[in-house]
């Protein structure tokens, strides 16, 4: 159990005066709490690598499996890996809703007795991130486990996350961005993404009834030829022992792949004319929604964050205190902190119930054993003193405050009790 002191350090320093308050400013310092950072849980390190870079809306399926295949051979030339296996894309299952702006490659690496020398986990993850820098691409790197946990429990990839709810898709785009504008400039970021829900690119067909009707076409006459030549149509299946894959019938890419050559297509008439489908259409490409995320009923947009040399719980401190002074949100707007963040506001709620009842338990045992108030408060008294020399061990060791730290607290508090009673 951590006991801030830092109230009771700034009431002493706003009561004294020149030199004296100067020492006790530098004398601060020597309290380990201000030098223990906050984190869920500590990182563990699984063996295998997770890339997981974020590309704007509205990426081809071209280019993002060009950007697959790149990024791949980058990573393949690393001495360290052994495999690279990555992925675009969604899967047949609606378990994997992942938009095809969202590349997931897994590196098997090799034992860390193969590696190069003086090679770490942390430095090869740097030499990565150095080697694959391509324009609209936001890398993120992680743990494969432990990301498939974190996206299936509140949808973050990254350490860090940031939710903006509201009404209207292009403000929350607007307020995304600008949240990653102040972002990239909170010390201890690696890399920050605000999804563009309002930047996916739409191709719409707007038939002319009048038109179509001097050509005694309707609008269904003229929405059969976009399904079947632009958009494709499936007209058989092909059986391959147990398999079954339908066969897809369209106009060749380079028929449809410009508006030129859109607008060329061919709309056969009643009389038995070809006439181009601009004559009974206007074809315009306008934005829209990649895709629609929701939460209690409101739209989402989120903000990936992933951060490097800090902990989670002193970034966050910084960058919601960036974010409240430079980001000003509409009315009925709001924006929550997820990620691992999340977690850790649930524990820290859940810790604040177990430790005192845990307290409780102890002392009542105490109680229970020698029958006088006197002497078990007479040992309670030591808890804190066994505290303090672990809040002192983990500043030594640079390790952070997380659940398992505070587990460990309240199994040490049990054994301080067990040894006072000794």
């Amino acid at each position: 159990m951590v006991i801030s002191l830092t109230p009771f350090r700034s009431l002493v320093l706003d009561h004294v005066e020149g030199g004296t308050r100067d020492t006790l400013s530098r004398f601060q310092g020597l309290f380990p709490l201000d030098q223990i950072g906050s984190e869920f849980m500590p990182p563990l390190y699984e063996g295998d690598l997770l890339y997981m870079p974020t590309t704007l809306p509205g990426v081809s399926v071209t280019k993002a499996r060009q950007l697959l295949q790149q990024t791949d051979r980058i990573i393949r030339t690393f001495p360290e890996v052994q495999n690279v296996f990555g992925k675009m894309g969604r899967a047949e299952t609606a378990t994997d809703p992942a938009p095809l702006s969202m590349i997931e490659t897994t590196i098997t690496l090799k034992p860390q007795s193969q590696w190069r020398e003086g090679m770490t986990p942390e430095r090869l993850i740097d030499e990565m991130d150095a080697a694959i820098q391509f324009p609209g691409l936001t890398n993120a790197w992680t743990m494969p486990i432990k990301t498939r946990i974190d996206m299936l429990s509140t949808g973050i990839k990254t350490p860090v996350g940031i939710k903006v709810a509201g009404e209207d898709l292009q403000t929350l785009q607007a307020i995304g961005q600008r949240i990653e504008e102040v972002i990239r400039r909170v010390p201890g970021t690696l890399s920050v993404y605000a999804e563009r829900v309002a930047g996916g690119n739409y191709l719409d067909f707007e038939v002319r009834r009048d038109e179509a009707a001097r050509y005694g076409l309707t609008v269904g006459d003229v929405q059969d030829v976009i399904m079947s030549a632009l958009g494709g149509m499936n007209i058989t299946h092909t059986v391959e022992g147990r398999e079954r894959y339908p066969v897809n019938l369209r106009y060749g890419r380079e028929l449809r792949d410009n508006l030129p050559a859109l607008r060329r297509v061919l709309v056969p008439t009643p009389g038995g004319a070809q006439i181009p489908i601009e004559q009974v259409a206007d074809i315009h490409i306008r934005k829209g929604p990649a895709g629609l995320k929701s939460e209690n009923a409101r739209l989402n947009a989120w903000v990936y964050v992933d951060i490097k040399g800090v902990d989670v719980g002193s970034y966050v401190d910084q960058a919601r205190k960036a974010v409240a002074v430079e980001v000003d949100l509409p009315p009925g707007y709001s924006l929550s902190w997820s990620g691992q963040y999340e977690y850790m506001q649930r524990a820290a709620a859940r810790l604040k119930m177990v430790i005192p009842v845990t307290l409780g338990i102890i002392f009542l045992l105490l109680y229970m054993n020698f029958r006088s108030v006197t002497e078990s408060l007479l040992i309670m008294l030591t808890l804190p003193f066994a505290l303090v020399g672990g809040v002192w061990l983990l500043a030594l060791l640079d390790y952070n405050m997380s659940i398992a730290v505070g587990v460990g607290f309240i199994a040490l508090a049990g054994v301080a009790a067990e040894t006072g009673v000794i």
